[in-house]
């Protein structure tokens, strides 16, 4: 419906009610205080985050630095306990060749046949006769085994077996068997045979056995 003012006079205008901006401010600090503490924790958790992950590469490298260092550690052990019996071989030789207790071609068989032998060596020797005893160490049985069928398939000795064979209870870091082996130098060899004895001066030979006479 549409009012028509017939008086002529202005309307007055409705008066605006003031606002209230004393109940709004709490309202505003506290939009602002969670505004401010939302802002803290995700700085908080973003710098949390970012030293998580600096501390979990970290430990990574570390692992790998660690699993590298047991592999060198392993290689080292592995030389140590190599240097240790390339060592023995040498001594046990130098001390064969000090006490010659055999003749040099039996020494240098023996030698010879030390040195191809794996994780094996000698600590004594003697001989009496054409018996040859030997005492040493190895690693393993097979070790021992196999150095007695290279001593076999030498030629030098006829006769090779094992008197004793047992673990070193003495050696806690490697293990060790302690071995005694008997072995019979073959008659045909320089060490078994006598000097030979110069030969005589030929004599006047024998007159030649007369022929039987004929019959006629």
């Amino acid at each position: 419906m549409i009012r028509i003012n017939l008086l002529g006079q202005a309307r007055p205008k409705a008066s605006r009610r003031p606002v209230d901006t004393g109940a709004a401010l709490p309202l505003v600090f506290i939009g602002a205080g969670v505004l401010l503490g939302c802002l803290f924790l995700f700085y908080f958790y973003h710098s949390w985050q970012t030293q998580l992950n600096e501390e979990n590469s970290r430990i990574q490298k570390l692992q790998a630095q660690k699993t590298d260092l047991e592999q060198i550690k392993l290689q080292v052990e592995a030389f140590d306990k190599q240097k240790q019996v390339l060592k023995q071989r040498v001594d046990t030789i130098e001390q064969l060749q000090r006490d010659r207790t055999g003749g040099q071609e039996l020494l240098d068989q023996v030698a010879n046949t030390v040195s191809r032998a794996e994780n094996l060596w000698l600590t004594s020797m003697s001989k009496k006769g054409t018996s040859l005893t030997m005492d040493g160490a190895a690693a393993s049985l097979n070790s021992v085994a196999n150095f007695i069928t290279a001593l076999k398939r030498s030629g030098y000795f006829q006769k090779v077996e094992i008197k004793e064979s047992k673990q070193d209870e003495h050696s806690t870091n490697i293990q060790t068997f302690l071995f005694t082996i008997n072995a019979e130098i073959a008659p045909n060899t320089p060490a078994a045979t006598p000097a030979a004895k110069p030969a005589s001066a030929p004599g006047n030979p024998k007159a030649p056995a007369s022929a039987p006479a004929k019959k006629g």
